[in-house]
């Protein structure tokens, strides 16, 4: 519930502070006083998008704030879901600078619009003359059957399940461009493979043994030459390198009597002998091991012959790069094997799914269904009641195939209306004129009151294209409204001022050569008195008198 209301700098409101309680409260005012003024200030704390035109004195920020009496049962997840501190009685705030930049505030807790809207929607609702114009929209037709008939928890189900299934769809779609792409490659892919994996490219360093072998093999003779000429002049024949070695190692042995230090080099000399010996025996072994062997340089030749070719052929330079490129070629082979499989298991949830939606599309349309009758009955029993005894709400729903289902169910939601009898009912745009749209939203609006537990409901000039006995039906109803929730009505009608527990007046008064509007609570002779104007002009008759205490009595 609104408990107050204050705002400061905005618009033709210099300051303004103003209480209001449960019940119905009326506001009314000359035209041009500022009444839709107030509304304004009010939606901004709901939400609204504001700038610096707004502001009356364009060097002060705007403040607008509303305090609202709240239940911690049907706000807490709120709260806590924000991490913010719950009061009952909650501050909402708007602030306004002269850049035009705003702010917002939820127990002096800065917010930003979303959340601002998030709690608000649940606190207030506001119904305008202009809002008939959603009579037409079958979004808002569908919602109104929705709510009637408590789809809420089913349809957030549904619709959950109907983006899975819309995702699933998006994945399948992927997963089928890329198999038929794939299957246009896959026959390369495989002989590239076929031919990588014939190759039977397992050793890195394989190329450069290769390499290093073929460049022996391709030496033989010269290397078979030079190790028997290294062999010869080691120990080959009578004057030898070694032969030289042993001759001087005997002339030191002579001279170890004469000093012990030549024994240590015989001793090291002796030693070259041995190492030279067996130098040269390994030598000669080496080169008779050496014989020319055309088949394995013939066998070397070709394996590096295969193996360049398939370097130049995928523009690689590495056996080791080509061991990658064809683990690569491996994995789009699998890859592409494996899309049937994910193909055939993507179908099989969009199944499953598609069957559990249609199932939850089954329990909404039965439930819809069911409400559709109660909701005719109950807006054509208040049609009587709002002067509109021969008028009548139909409304149609057809059932949809599976594959055309939306993201709203199976079912495709259309008011029909019929105005006068001996029609036939047509769509709402169609038939209804301004004053008959307002009525049958009123009964609407008043119809799902009965259902929400939504604090405050504010109307603005609802009653716009009726007078006398029907606005005040219109004015019963509002009243029967405010039994249960607080109703703040915005009206220019006696009939409707008169049902009202508290009577709001707004006016324009001059400061400082400045326009202002003002709002105040009006006292009993007041309002007596500002329903008569409403009555007859501003010269008040005796006859108009009577009439508004008969109103306000009624």
């Amino acid at each position: 519930m609104l408990k107050r209301l204050y705002v400061k700098n905005y618009i033709l409101i210099e300051e303004l502070d103003i209480e209001f309680d449960q019940g119905l409260s009326v506001i009314t005012g000359e035209t041009g006083a500022g009444k839709s003024i107030l509304l304004g200030a009010l939606e901004l704390i709901l939400g609204q998008r504001a700038d610096s035109s707004t502001l009356l004195d364009k060097k002060s920020k705007c403040i607008i704030e509303g305090t609202f009496q709240i239940s911690e049962e049907s706000q807490a997840d709120f709260f806590k879901n924000n991490d913010l501190d719950f009061e009952p009685e909650t501050h909402i705030r708007r602030e306004i600078n002269p850049e035009g930049k705003s702010r917002a505030f939820i127990n002096d807790s800065p917010v930003n619009l979303a959340t601002l809207k998030e709690l608000t929607q649940q606190l207030v609702d506001i119904h305008s003359q202009h809002e008939t114009l959603l009579l037409n929209s079958g979004a808002f037709q569908l919602n109104l059957v929705d709510s009637y008939a408590k789809n809420e928890k089913n349809l957030d189900k549904y619709k959950n399940i109907f983006f899975v299934i819309n995702q699933k769809k998006k994945l399948l779609d992927v997963f089928k461009i890329e198999e038929s792409k794939g299957k246009a490659d896959l026959d390369y892919f495989n002989y590239q493979l076929a031919e990588l994996g014939q190759a039977h490219l397992n050793n890195p360093d394989e190329q450069i043994q290769l390499e290093q072998e073929l460049e022996k093999l391709e030496n033989t003779e010269e290397i078979k030459e030079k190790l028997f000429n290294v062999f010869y002049t080691v120990n080959g024949g009578d004057t030898t390198l070694l032969s030289s070695i042993r001759a001087a190692s005997q002339q030191l042995q002579t001279l170890v009597k004469f000093d012990s230090r030549y024994q240590l080099f015989f001793e090291r000399l002796n030693s070259s002998c041995v190492e030279l010996k067996d130098i040269a025996d390994e030598l000669e072994a080496a080169a008779n091991e050496i014989n020319a062997d055309n088949k394995r340089l013939q066998i070397v030749s070709d394996r590096l012959n295969l193996i360049y070719q398939l370097q130049q052929k995928h523009r690689l330079h590495s056996i080791q790069e080509l061991i990658k490129f064809e683990s690569e070629i491996a994995e789009k082979v699998t890859l592409i094997d494996s899309l049937q499989d994910k193909i055939d298991a993507t179908e099989k949830e969009i199944l499953i799914h598609t069957k559990e939606l249609i199932s939850i599309a089954d329990l909404l349309s039965n439930n819809r269904k069911k409400a559709i009758p109660k909701i005719e009955g109950e807006i054509n029993r208040m049609l009587i009641d709002v002067a509109m005894a021969d008028a009548s709400l139909k409304i149609e729903c057809n059932d949809l195939s599976p594959s055309n289902f939306n993201a709203d169910g199976g079912n495709q939601i259309k008011f029909l209306f019929l105005a006068n009898k001996g029609g036939t009912h047509k769509e709402i745009g169609k038939v209804a004129s301004g004053g008959e749209l307002s009525r049958l939203m009123l009964c609407i609006k008043a119809m799902m009151a009965e259902l929400s537990d939504m604090p405050t409901v504010i109307f603005d000039e609802i009653d716009t294209g009726i007078s006398g006995e029907t606005a005040a039906k219109v004015g019963s109803i509002v009243k029967k409204m405010a039994a249960n929730h607080q109703v703040i009505a915005i009206t220019h009608l006696p009939q409707m001022a008169g049902k009202g527990n508290y009577h709001y007046f707004v006016y324009k008064s001059n400061k400082k050569d400045k326009t202002h509007t003002s709002l105040k609570l009006l006292n009993e002779t007041e309002r007596i008195q500002e329903i008569a104007r409403m009555l007859s002009g501003e010269e008040l008759t005796e006859a108009a008198i009577g009439n508004a205490k008969t109103l306000i009595k009624n």
